[in-house]
């Protein structure tokens, strides 16, 4: 059993005494930009300069555009608490004139 000790406490001392050459902090120049620095801010300068008129709503064929949406059909609510077991009784809220009271059903 001490001999165990032993080789255990040699493999960590080992482990963390040794060595390796690894750096564990490493830092970054990040006050250099890269090129693909300089074509973003490039490509956000030029969306800065894009302005929006409105006119585009008058075009004739702005206006021959045909709406394929459906409308929405409103669904029924569900549960108060969709987590609670089926058959579950989850308080209803009434309201008073001095504010919101839950009562048990």
């Amino acid at each position: 059993m001490g001999i165990a000790g032993i080789v255990v406490a040699g493999v960590v001392w080992y482990s963390f005494m040794r060595d390796d050459g690894g750096e564990l902090l490493v830092t970054e120049d990040l006050t250099q930009a890269t090129e693909s620095d300089r074509d973003i801010v490039n490509v956000l300068l030029q969306l800065r300069a894009v302005t929006l008129a409105g006119t585009i709503f008058t075009d004739p064929t702005f206006m021959a555009l045909q709406d394929f949406g459906s409308e929405i059909v409103p669904e029924p609510v569900g549960r108060p608490n969709p987590f609670a077991p089926l058959g579950f009784n989850t308080q209803a809220s009434t309201s008073t004139s001095t504010g919101t009271t839950t009562t048990p059903r």
